[in-house]
């Protein structure tokens, strides 16, 4: 019975992230209702699987379930998006801060060499690659805290920001304007400010909910 079980558990959680990766590149878009049919042939496996994938995405916020209805990939809306902004503001402002206090003199070499591949796809306006990157600066940061609570719950937001086209540093003087933000973080951690390194990062995500809402009438108006 054991190594059954085992198998059964990884046959879910793979069908899990075959799904999650075609959600965050958007081959199953917002709004879209979830052929279960299609994809238990698609993937040659039976409905069990196939829905307790779908209840791990519930989880995460990445699909919503109706009764009756069906399951359907995750809507955010512009509430959302102010709601779910403050929140990571404060969470990653609070992991900065964590960071700052824990930061050794290697770790802050690995954020500076993350921060110089940020200035030559900025000034190579290669706006895909620094979004890439920035990622991993962020994510190096998180590490830094040595937080996993911390972690956690800021990459659990992060995947529900996934199920939005966030085009913000498509806006014109954007791709500068985050530049230089990461260079005031960086340069707080540097310097062993913990509470400067809590309010840049604090105020980088609320600028980049800015630069989302700015971006919004440009797509509305490419749609």
């Amino acid at each position: 019975m054991a190594p059954s079980r085992i198998a059964q558990t990884a046959l879910y959680q793979e069908v899990a992230e075959r799904l999650r990766q075609r959600i965050f590149a958007h081959e199953l878009p917002p709004g879209i209702r979830i052929d279960e049919q299609l994809l238990t042939v698609d993937y040659g496996i039976s409905r069990t699987p196939l829905r307790e994938a779908l209840k791990v995405l519930a989880a995460e916020g990445l699909v919503t379930l109706r009764p009756r209805r069906g399951c359907f990939v995750t809507e955010i809306s512009e509430q959302d998006l102010d709601e779910i902004f403050p929140v990571m503001a404060m969470l990653e402002g609070r992991c900065a801060l964590e960071a700052t206090h824990r930061a050794q003199a290697g770790e802050i070499a690995e954020l500076e060499a993350i921060h110089r591949q940020l200035e030559f796809f900025a000034s190579s306006n290669q706006i895909e690659r620094f979004f890439e990157v920035n990622q991993k600066f962020h994510l190096r940061i998180q590490e830094m805290s040595g937080n996993r609570w911390l972690r956690q719950a800021i990459q659990d937001l992060r995947k529900v920001l996934k199920l939005t086209r966030l085009f913000s540093l498509s806006i014109e003087g954007r791709l500068q304007q985050s530049l230089a933000e990461h260079a005031a973080i960086l340069a707080a951690i540097r310097a062993g400010d913990a509470t400067r390194a809590q309010t840049t990062m604090h105020d980088h995500i609320l600028a980049g909910r800015q630069a989302v809402a700015r971006s919004q009438p440009q797509l509305e108006a490419m749609a």
